[in-house]
């Protein structure tokens, strides 16, 4: 384990001390890949890729490494885990097993495959820890370079809090933004355009940044020759390299066998990035991957054998030794005694982390083995069945809790005495509900600070208050004024400081604020998420800007992968509650005026999505989300910029509730259920159908996730009895989302009438223009004709046809 150095000063015998104790963690993680993989080609683990080959780069990188710091890393870290105290043996097993207890898998309680890493940002109760104090691992995703966006944050998040004056909250993140933030990944996932994405904008940036790049010249079978121009990555980098007229990186390249020089490089680069705040490049070259990508294959299968046989020569830790051998810090003899030890202890850690999962499913099965047996007994026409069934659960020496209950379930059906029935009935229950906890907890905040503790506060008005301030002012008043109540708090985008965004909705903000509280950045969508999470998990309270609700395209794979899932695969562990800004629905094209709701709430599960319909409703939200600390997606309507709203008198303090709908008018016949920009064109044609005696009920969503917590919708529909959804995404989108929640959830399908309908957009993109806009999505004359239908459906005297159809 790495710890802090106070002093300068170190002796032979103190470097000796050093270099065998990275040795030691060097061998027990490769020991600890070595047995791994034996471990899931028994079947004992499902799947398995180790950080084999990596292990000497990872301890020079952790010798830099210091409390306060951020890796943002690559599924192959185990060494630097172990080595800056974080991970040991027990722990690498009990993840590859899946242990659903964080005591044995701190790292997700067996919701991530082995080789996923995080440390505990947060506490039981979901406050913040002092950051400042330990050393951090954000948690890492599987997509290659999806860890690239949120490292862009982590770094830049020092820069903000060195630069920028009265952030209050900043003692147990920073100390004068002296922490750096370490990425690596895998050579063959430089070719991602995130990776590539990311570099440019850290060295726009210029934040405290240290990528390594681990080279083992392979991506999975496919040689550098097909990833990397010049198979060389720092190659084709070099003219980022910063010089006397222009900033940039700092590259070094180094070989990742060779102990002493990565330990020179690893310094060298901390020290640059953590005083001067400048990204840095190591491509760590020459490394090898002693069992192939992972337990899928092998990689005889690709290699040559000259290849094979480089790889035997150099392997880091064989060449480690013999460089500790040739400058007399151990004897061969001393170093394969060593070596025989290690392989002792961390089989008796494999077998520590085996009892400690597979003991309690044994006595669970124990118990229902038992119970079973009671129940055959008692059995009237099916004992023989019921007996074979338990003969084949007993035949399992390892079971999982799947197993189990797949047995119980079965046995089930055949049981025809009432009290046995009831019985296992119980037992199924409880070992269900207790189990599924284990998976599925977490989605979201379960923390004092979740969206459902924040009160409802109404917009105050004048008296006789008329609709007299454009809708992007009442954005920009509220924005300032959350910009002074939250000095922690900042916002990024395209065109948002010095033009104040697109619709001037943070017109003047950035010169009253600062270009770091209200900046402008490039066109990169996906790195301006990053850059949201990476500052949100350091305790800022970051507004990352997407220009328009169709590029979230471009960010879709973090929001959903990353972002969406934190919570859940720490366990709790860790947050980053990022709001997300953009604005959507109708304008005119195929490019800017897509309303893909259906896609967006089914990839981000883990983020809430809330639909305001005006201006003052989305600045309700912003003020609910910063007393929050979950992360969010904001849609303010394109539409509603320049239409004019009433002039609240407490910007910053009236707060719209999250999953709560809302009724805008009452009606008898029909529910009518929307969001966003489509509920104007619902009440217009909701009063146009007053006129003909159909009293509508219309009722704004608000979010779509959470939807309707407190299910009014059906409460709605029991008086109407019957339900149109009107949405303006592509049929089958989120009207089939709203449906689903409505007839399901709240079991609305008791109080119908009629067939519950939806009206959508039609299924292409929509057309330019005016015109293009009314064939594409539903307009007021739809709205009212469908409305209008279902009506002449129930009483076709009292609502002739409106169309004569021959």
């Amino acid at each position: 384990m790495i710890k802090e150095k106070n002093n300068t000063t170190l002796t032979f015998e103190d470097f000796k001390t050093e270099v065998l104790n990275d040795y030691r963690i060097a061998v027990t993680s490769r020991e600890c890949s070595l047995l791994g993989r034996k471990e899931v080609l028994t079947g004992k683990a499902k799947f398995g890729i180790f950080g084999d080959g990596k292990e000497v780069p990872q301890l020079a990188m952790a010798k830099a490494f210091k409390n306060g710091d951020f890796r943002s890393g690559y599924y192959r870290d185990q060494t630097f885990m172990m080595a800056i105290g974080e991970l040991n043996a027990r722990q690498f097993f009990a993840g590859l097993y899946g242990h659903t207890d964080l005591a044995f898998d701190p790292m997700s309680a067996g919701r991530q495959m082995g080789g996923h890493f995080v440390t505990h940002s947060l506490n039981e109760d979901g406050s913040w820890k002092d950051l400042t104090k330990q050393k951090n691992s954000s948690s890492d995703i599987s997509p290659t370079a999806g860890q690239m966006p949120r490292l862009l944050g982590l770094a830049q998040a020092s820069k903000i809090y060195r630069e920028v004056d009265g952030i209050t909250i900043k003692d147990k993140f920073s100390v004068n933004g002296n922490e750096v933030a370490w990425g690596t990944i895998g050579n063959a996932s430089t070719s991602e355009g995130l990776f590539f994405e990311t570099i440019n904008a850290a060295g726009v940036l210029q934040v405290p940044m240290v990528m390594s790049v681990w080279d083992d010249e392979y991506g999975i079978s496919v040689h550098a020759k097909h990833q990397t121009t010049k198979e060389n990555i720092s190659e084709i980098l070099k003219g980022y390299q910063r010089d006397e007229d222009s900033k940039g990186y700092e590259i070094f390249r180094v070989k990742g066998w060779d102990y002493a020089e990565l330990v020179s490089t690893y310094e060298r680069a901390g020290a640059i990035a953590r005083e001067e705040h400048i990204p840095v490049l190591i491509h760590v070259n020459e490394l090898t991957q002693p069992q192939g990508h992972s337990t899928s294959g092998s990689h005889e299968r690709y290699k040559s054998a000259e290849r094979l046989a480089w790889e035997r020569d150099f392997d880091c830790i064989r060449q480690m030794r013999l460089w500790m051998i040739a400058i007399n810090i151990a004897s061969p003899e001393e170093l394969a005694e060593l070596d025989f030890e290690l392989k002792k202890e961390v089989l008796e850690a494999k077998k520590d982390a085996w009892n400690a999962f597979i003991n309690p499913i044994i006595e669970d099965q124990k118990n229902l083995l038992a119970l079973l047996e009671q129940i055959a007994e008692a059995s009237i026409n099916h004992k023989d069945r019921i007996k074979k069934l338990i003969s084949e659960l007993a035949a399992i020496k390892a079971p999982l809790k799947k197993e189990l209950l797949v047995y119980a379930r079965k046995i089930l059906r055949f049981i025809e005495v009432p009290n046995s029935k009831l019985i296992l009935s119980n037992w199924i229950t409880q070992f269900l509900s207790e189990t599924q906890e284990k998976f599925s907890s977490n989605q979201h905040s379960e923390s004092a600070q979740n969206i459902f503790s924040v009160e409802k506060v109404l917009p105050k008005y004048a008296e006789n208050a008329k609709p007299d301030l454009d809708g992007r002012m009442i954005l920009r008043d509220n924005f300032d004024a959350l910009f002074a109540k939250y000095p922690e708090t900042l916002i990024f985008g395209e065109d948002v400081g010095n033009i104040g965004d697109v619709n001037q909705g943070l017109e003047g903000m950035q010169e009253k604020y600062g270009e770091l509280r209200v900046a402008d950045v490039g066109i990169r969508e996906a790195t301006i998420i990053g850059q949201g999470i990476g500052m949100a998990l350091r305790g800022l309270r970051p507004i990352a800007e997407i220009q328009y609700l169709d590029y979230l395209l471009y960010a879709i794979q973090i929001m959903s992968d990353d972002l969406a899932t934190l919570q859940y695969r720490t366990v709790g562990k860790q947050k980053a509650p990022l709001i997300i800004r953009t604005r959507g629905h109708r304008l005119e094209g195929i490019w800017h005026s897509g309303s893909p709701m259906g896609m967006i709430i089914n990839a981000i599960r883990g983020i809430h999505v809330l639909v305001p319909r005006d201006m003052t409703q989305a600045a309700g939200f912003y003020n609910t989300l910063l007393e929050c600390d979950e992360p969010a997606l904001v849609i303010e309507c394109l539409n509603g910029y320049r239409l004019k709203e009433k002039t609240p008198l407490n910007f910053g303090e009236f707060k719209t509730p999250i999953g709560v709908v809302e009724t805008l008018r009452e009606g008898s016949d029909i529910t009518l259920v929307s969001y966003g920009s489509t509920l104007r064109l619902v009440m217009q044609a909701a009063n146009e159908l007053a006129e003909k005696g159909i009293e509508c009920e219309v009722i704004d969503i608000q979010s779509l996730l959470p939807f309707d917590v407190s299910k009014d919708i059906v409460k709605s529909i029991a008086k109407t009895n019957r339900l149109l959804v009107i949405d303006e995404d592509v049929p089958g989108g989120a009207s089939a989302f709203i449906l689903q929640q409505v007839l399901e959830e709240q079991d609305a399908y008791k109080y119908l009438d009629s067939k519950p309908q939806t009206l959508a957009a039609k299924a292409h993109r929509p057309a330019y223009g005016t015109d293009g806009d009314y064939f594409s999505k539903p307009s007021a004359e739809d709205i009212y004709e469908k409305i209008y239908d279902m009506m002449h459906e129930v009483n076709p005297s009292k609502y002739p046809a409106l169309y004569t159809r021959f």
